[in-house]
């Protein structure tokens, strides 16, 4: 039996960063994934700057990871009412399709060390001084990053998301329709749900639309509200994948095994943003490996200590969503000041809070509305 000190299963952004952060303790890292790369992956290529971050700290070359890919500098939101608001953000993200993005960063990984192998996972025993995989490889730790139907995490025994709690979203490549701005729109219809499109810079863009499963959405009415939200645009192959909505709680057991990105539910309930969080959580995940038994909880701790109050903001925001004149307001007061607008988009693709300046001005917002129906 191989023995490691470390196994990540899953070679997206949540493993890839798992790997770096874990080669930096000194350990022997091993990735596997049931693909070879580079492979495509449903998603809407779109990542802040606070992921760069993270995977900046981590040693990664970031010019590398997004050479040929021009920065988006903009973002258009649409509220459930009409309002739209366009703004430049506070720094730009990039839209790299996750069929390159993985491949550089899985790459990243092994130039530092992390050996890979094509394997599909398929059992987990956890004992109290290792785990082992498929009966084949030994592990100190194991660390969960392969995806929202996670075998890690079925091993744990940690239970699904409930239908309230996880979305749908279908995924495309079309023409561009903007050149430089991120397009993010919602919809009273079937609400909460929300389009996008993102330009790649070459002339294409990912688009795609989402929804809660718990309304009951079929493959023809996602079909229809894309083509609702995003009128005149023609994608090629729709793909559709599942979106495990962060529910505010940190879902890490103790112990040897460890949960990130969708196999953690790790994903904003307000955008279906997933990519900050699977990469900081890998990150998280790798360091805290070094800690074996205790590793469980060492990852727990720290995921509070960096999303808690992120998460407790967002889960409110979600909430709150349920009303879409809020959502309304909220998006008139971006339009009306630039730090709520840099807040707004802070709490939807990173790690920002729900700020009294955000909630007063939608507030605000909201009194207008009242006057003006009040009058009418």
């Amino acid at each position: 039996m191989e023995n490691w000190d470390v196994v990540v299963a899953g070679g997206g952004p949540a493993g890839a960063a798992a790997a770096l952060a874990a080669v930096r303790t000194g350990a022997r890292v091993l990735v596997v994934d049931r693909a070879d790369f580079p492979r495509d992956k449903v998603c809407g290529d779109a990542v802040a700057p606070e992921t760069f971050d993270v995977l900046a700290g981590l040693g990664a070359d970031v010019a590398g990871l997004t050479d040929d890919y021009p920065p988006v500098p903009r973002l258009s939101l649409r509220s459930p009412g009409g309002a739209t608001v366009e703004r430049a953000t506070a720094r730009p993200s990039y839209v790299v399709p996750r069929e390159v993005l993985d491949a550089r960063l899985l790459a990243a990984a092994r130039k530092a060390g992390a050996e890979f192998r094509r394997h599909h996972v398929r059992t987990v025993e956890v004992r109290d001084d290792g785990v082992t995989v498929d009966e084949a490889v030994r592990a100190r730790v194991l660390i969960g990053a392969d995806g929202a139907e996670s075998v890690v995490r079925r091993a744990l025994g940690v239970p699904t998301n409930p239908p309230d709690r996880l979305a749908v979203a279908i995924r495309g490549y079309a023409p561009a329709i903007t050149d430089g701005t991120l397009l993010l729109g919602t919809t009273q219809q079937r609400w909460p749900a929300y389009a996008w499109s993102f330009p790649i810079g070459d002339g294409r863009a990912n688009v795609g639309y989402g929804e809660l499963v718990a309304g009951g959405a079929t493959r023809a009415q996602l079909v229809e509200g894309l083509h609702r939200l995003l009128p005149g645009v023609e994608p090629g192959e729709l793909r559709a994948h599942r979106l495990p909505l962060s529910t505010g709680r940190i879902r890490q057991p103790d112990g040897r095994v460890l949960l990130v990105g969708d196999a953690a539910s790790l994903v904003n309930p307000l955008t279906g943003e997933g990519i900050y969080y699977a990469v900081l959580s890998g990150a998280l995940a790798g360091e805290a490996s070094a800690y074996g038994s205790g590793a469980g909880a060492t990852l727990r701790a720290r995921l509070r200590r960096e999303l808690a109050a992120h998460h407790r903001a967002v889960s409110l925001a979600s909430r709150l969503s349920a009303w879409p004149r809020l959502m309304d307001a909220a998006f008139g007061a971006a339009a009306a000041d630039q730090r709520v607008f840099d807040d707004v988009v802070a709490l939807g693709l990173a790690d920002g809070r729900l700020t009294p300046r955000t909630l007063a001005g939608a507030l605000r917002r909201l009194r207008g509305f009242a006057h003006l129906t009040a009058r009418g």
